[in-house]
């Protein structure tokens, strides 16, 4: 194997998005790569399914004005200009009210907070959205740092739903870093331009954007193989082997695995057991997400936040958003739960037991729905989501270049200083890439070294 040479063969483990940026951009440094994923289609957590008799995502997602490492890949495939910005609005649904919080008068209007509450509330946001270090945050609980800013009644009225809301119970092991990430994505998207919250999407959704991206990976030279499930990975000689569920054995000089941290530890058992410990040693968040067909609007708010006691963590009415003739006319509605990702009991659950205890408790909110406004409800999950920002987590990562050669993992567990969301996951597949190509440098500098060692 000549190493100094980039045809090298790579396999890159996971067709999401971070699998197919990180794909395309070794392919752009001249290397031979196959892109594995073990589902029937590409596209991981962006990817779409059929909802009654319309196609769209199977997870609700947005575009902000400061995604720039997404925008940047719309660009490249040419569906950038297509892109339709809008502005939406925020709901916020507390003690059996449904009320508006979308800009800063309806913010002071704010009943359920008096004013020196909304004073505090409105100063911790300001704050963290100024700060840099974020590091620093990593070693406060989550608790602990919003309680001291806004106060001890905002963090109960306000705060408190939230995060339980996105993190169920787990909420309490979360560092401040990760509320952090939340405030500084909003403000940067504020100041990207226009001071309003401006939301993208691509007509058609992410099911367009991932057959061009699939159409460019290919013409690329990425070779993409489908439903093939690895199920082990191990240094042979010169080469990493690579075992799948079908019965294959392949070879390549280097894999990178971007799926899930268990599942990284369950394929390569050569791993050294502090490896195994931090990749085990993660905790996810999965989610639980209803989709519905409806046949009248909401209240025209993207996002419902909920401070009260409902199933849901929140209300995503992607038709405040999406023009309703993407879904042959009707609107679409979201209603995610986030869960602990080991928590059997809730994965268990049938769509029509979701849709008993769900579908009354929309109802709550929007009184005008009545059955007859119901077209459909069917439930997407998905356990290992989003890796919980815990104290000191950075800190507790595992390595990207294993301790078995060739073997590396590139993640989204792996994003520490910002939140899940697809930017995210592009720029650090775009970073990774960067890595690769230095590795390669020095690889190619230890063998010359080596050489002229040799010769003398």
């Amino acid at each position: 194997m000549d190493l100094t040479s980039n045809r090298q063969s790579w396999a890159v483990v996971g067709g999401g998005i971070l699998g197919m940026t990180l794909a395309l951009r070794l392919r752009e440094q001249g290397k031979e790569v196959t892109l594995i994923e073990a589902a029937r289609d590409i596209g991981g957590l962006a990817s779409a399914w059929k909802i009654g008799n319309s196609v769209w995502d199977r997870y609700y997602h947005v575009t902000l004005m400061s995604d720039l490492h997404v925008r940047n890949i719309l660009n490249d495939l040419e569906l950038e200009d297509d892109m339709r910005w809008v502005e939406t609005k925020t709901g916020f649904y507390t003690k059996g009210r449904l009320l508006s919080m979308s800009n800063s008068i309806e913010f002071l209007r704010f009943p359920p907070l008096n004013l020196v509450e909304k004073v505090r509330l409105g100063a911790t946001i300001f704050y963290a959205s100024k700060l840099k270090d974020w590091k620093k945050l990593e070693s406060i609980g989550v608790c602990e740092w919003l309680t001291k800013l806004s106060g001890r009644s905002v963090f109960e009225k306000i705060w408190k739903p939230l995060l339980r809301a996105k993190l169920g119970e787990n909420y309490q092991h979360a560092s401040a870093a990760f509320i952090w990430s939340i405030i500084a994505r909003m403000y940067a998207a504020r100041r990207s331009g226009l001071k309003k919250e401006m939301f993208g999407y691509l007509p058609g959704g992410y099911r367009r954007f991932l057959q061009a991206f699939e159409k460019r990976l290919v013409d690329a030279g990425v070779t993409i193989q489908k439903g093939t499930c690895v199920q082990h990975v191990k240094r042979t000689g010169s080469v990493v082997k690579m075992d799948t569920a079908d019965g294959f054995e392949r070879e390549f000089d280097h894999i990178v695995f971007t799926t899930p941290a268990p599942a990284v530890s369950k394929a390569c058992p050569g791993l050294q057991p502090r490896e195994h410990g931090l990749l085990n040693g993660i905790r996810y968040q999965g989610i639980i997400c209803p989709s519905l067909l409806l046949k009248k609007p909401l209240a025209g708010y993207y996002v419902t936040n909920i401070t009260d006691d409902v199933p849901f963590t929140a209300v995503i009415d992607m038709t405040a958003l999406i023009k309703p003739e993407e879904v042959n006319g009707n609107y679409l509605v979201y209603l995610p739960k986030y869960v602990d990702a080991t928590d059997e009991a809730a994965f268990s659950r049938s769509d029509d037991d979701l849709k008993a205890e769900f579908w009354p408790a929309l109802k709550r909110i929007h009184p005008h729905l009545t059955d007859d406004d119901l077209i459909t409800f069917q439930v997407a999950r998905a356990r290992n989501v989003l890796a919980l920002s815990t104290l000191n987590y950075s800190e507790s990562l595992p390595p990207v270049h294993t301790s078995i050669p060739g073997v590396h993992v590139v993640n989204s567990a792996m994003i520490c200083n910002g939140t899940l969301n697809v930017n995210e996951t592009i720029q650090l597949a775009e970073n990774a890439a960067v890595d690769f190509l230095k590795l390669d440098s020095r690889v190619a500098a230890d063998v010359a070294g080596s050489r002229c060692a040799q010769a003398v």
